[in-house]
């Protein structure tokens, strides 16, 4: 079972339908203990990383998370999801993240030409070669975002071209993170997730 982590962050409804197109059984859950049983883990989210935090601490998730991280269970965080992956986060406040990827959550530099949020459909440039980026080069995906993860190049898996290069997807060891929504990127969002199955043991 993959076990999509509940902690009032919006947009669960969607990757359970995303997961379910592809044969994935999964279910919305706060409860540690099947956290800690689950195959795979999803971190989903829609908006502010200090709130995200705060609810996660709040519903006893943080420990649940390391734990099951360090236990070997892979977890992909998507949009806010992957922010949080982070040490530090800088919206509205500095703020601790789970700390599961070196790095920093950052406001993206507004530029002309270049809205914040960036919003709509971007093309991946692919960086470094995992299980979940597998034919993505140049694929376009549907991102919605304010902020973006500053972390060392040897965690990129793949980036997209805005007012700067925004890491598009980003991973360590069974971590995994994509900044854009594969629920809302077509069929090559719903590769992606099917890829992250195959990582998690529910998929050939």
């Amino acid at each position: 079972m993959l076990i999509v982590i509940d902690y009032d962050a919006g947009n669960t409804a969607n990757v359970l339908r995303a997961l379910a197109k592809v044969g994935v059984a999964a279910e919305l859950s706060s409860d540690p203990e099947k956290i800690l049983s689950a195959k795979g883990l999803i971190l989903p989210g829609v908006g502010a990383f200090p709130t995200a935090m705060a609810e996660l601490h709040q519903r006893g998730l943080v420990a649940a998370i390391h734990e099951a991280v360090a236990s070997g269970i892979p977890l992909l965080g998507i949009c806010l999801g992957m922010q949080v992956l982070t040490e530090v986060g800088l919206e509205h406040q500095e703020t601790v993240g789970l700390g599961l990827i070196p790095g920093v959550c950052r406001p993206i530099p507004v530029q002309p030409g270049y809205p914040v949020p960036h919003m709509g459909w971007n093309k991946l440039e692919l960086q470094q070669e995992t299980p979940l980026t597998l034919g993505l080069n140049e694929e376009a995906v549907y991102f919605v975002h304010s902020y973006y993860t500053d972390v060392p190049e040897d965690y990129i898996d793949a980036t997209a071209s805005y007012s700067q290069s925004i890491p598009a997807m980003i991973h360590k060891d069974l971590v995994f993170g994509a900044q854009f929504h594969p629920e809302k990127s077509g069929t090559t969002g719903l590769g992606i997730l099917t890829q992250f199955a195959k990582v998690c043991g529910l998929l050939d």
